[in-house]
């Protein structure tokens, strides 16, 4: 088990939540899609005949697939204002949308333009998927763009997701950004609305160009300023329960991160197999100026090599991210619910979220229960409680129901509720809450489950 000092000045109560920005974020990406339509509309005269009506929805929906690709890549940039305002879990479930979005219109684009070509030369299918493939200027790497992005949404969807290692996923996802390069130029060389019209083409340089710094800018050149900034390293690692192991990891003006208690880096452990996979970690105590902790559960082969990790080991990481801040808060009272090993995030918002706080922690038995001590510890000096929800002796589960959650919680429609555990549980809890009466404003959760 590691030891943090608790020992500080009780948090300050809060001012007013930040409002996400996110309702705006999406009106300009709707805004951007019908300026993509109002393209096609202000370019396309009378559209005539089937040929005519499935060649022009073919090219519709080619556009709108050149767009959703730039969405796309700008939605994996890891753009702060995203990434800590919006959410890094909301921005996955627009990524994993706009992932789904863009293999739909992908595929509407390549069966109507073919099958409106062929009507118009009077020719098979097959023989004009040939004829393009092979005559038309850019299409081979098109094509080529075309599989890999059908391949990366085949390994998206949930059911190839659980058959696969993150690593496995991680890489094959990795090929998105080689798709969308293939595809482009196909979309300037052969698309009616870009050919002789400079201003059209110049937007569409603008949009791919400034996702694309986007990702250099924030996955490339950000992360190398930060670690050669701060040359992290692996201090120690603890046992804190059985599978659970805690890494301290300390560097150079860490205070310079700007990271908050909730929030997760991307980390790779360089030197010991494991540099090839970035895998988010949350903070499992504030930060200090010269150290970091995360607390990690063997749930696969990266997570469970975290136990070998040798002190001196260089860490390479990339954030801070997430908004599961005290940023949310918009009452004096929190009730922070935890499963398992999602306590790590609230462990660090049980030592400084102001007001008064208690912490729920559901877990299988009482050595199941990781960093139990220092949660003790913290709720002794600033006067918080912290429950315990474990399996009977049997091993039947306690139910936390919306009446249990009453009972135990006066007042509980006014307090803020943050929720962090498995995803099952997370919606459950959540059912839970909405119906004893918690407002959806008030209950803070970060999911990840696409």
């Amino acid at each position: 088990m590691t030891t943090v000092d608790t020992r500080r000045a009780a948090p300050p109560l809060p001012g007013t939540a930040r409002r996400s920005p996110a309702g705006w974020v999406l009106a300009a990406l709707w805004a951007g899609a019908a300026a993509v339509v109002a393209l096609w509309w202000t370019d396309t005269g009378s559209v005539v005949g089937t040929a005519g009506w499935l060649t022009g929805g073919g090219r519709i929906a080619g556009l709108l697939c050149g767009y959703a690709c730039a969405v796309l890549v700008g939605l994996m940039a890891r753009v702060p204002l995203l990434e800590t305002r919006v959410g890094s879990d909301r921005v996955a479930r627009w990524h994993a949308m706009a992932g789904r979005y863009t293999i739909c219109l992908l595929v509407a684009h390549v069966v109507l333009i073919l099958t409106g070509y062929a009507a118009q030369d009077r020719a098979t299918l097959w023989h004009e998927t040939v004829t393009v493939v092979l005559d038309y200027p850019d299409m081979l790497k098109a094509t080529a763009g075309t599989v890999i992005l059908l391949a990366v949404g085949v390994t998206s969807v949930r059911a190839a997701r659980r058959r696969t290692s993150y690593e496995f996923w991680y890489y094959v996802h990795l090929l998105t950004y080689a798709a969308v390069f293939l595809a482009f130029f196909h979309q300037l060389t052969l698309g009616d609305q870009f050919n002789g019209r400079p201003v059209a083409t110049a937007v569409w340089y603008v949009l791919y160009l400034g996702v694309a710094g986007l990702v250099v800018w924030f996955r490339v050149l950000a992360p190398v300023r930060l670690n050669r900034r701060h040359r992290l390293r692996v201090d120690s690692v603890h046992q804190e329960a059985p599978g659970v192991y805690s890494v301290v990891v300390r560097g150079r003006h860490l205070d310079e991160l700007g990271a908050r208690p909730g929030q997760f880096f991307r980390w790779r452990f360089l030197g010991e197999g494991m540099g090839w996979t970035s895998t988010p970690y949350s903070l499992s105590a504030p930060p200090r100026p010269d150290m970091l902790r995360i607390t990690v559960k063997a749930l696969g082969g990266h997570s469970a090599a975290v136990a070998l990790l040798r002190p001196g080991t260089r860490v390479w990481a990339e954030g801070p991210y997430g908004s599961l801040t005290a940023d949310r808060a918009t009452s004096h009272h929190s009730l922070l619910i935890a499963a398992g090993v999602g306590v790590t995030p609230l462990r660090a918002l049980f030592e400084t979220l102001p007001g008064e706080v208690t912490l729920l922690y559901r877990a299988r038995s009482a050595a199941d229960l990781a960093l139990g001590a220092e949660l003790e510890s913290i709720a002794r000096w600033r006067g918080g409680r912290v429950l315990y929800a474990l399996n009977g002796p049997r091993g039947e589960r306690p139910h936390i129901t919306a009446e249990s959650l009453r009972a135990s919680f006066p007042g509980l429609a006014g307090h803020d509720v943050y929720i962090c555990g498995p995803h099952g549980f997370a919606q459950d809890v959540y059912g839970e809450l909405r119906a004893a009466g918690v407002p959806d404003r008030r209950i803070h959760h970060e999911s990840f489950e696409l």
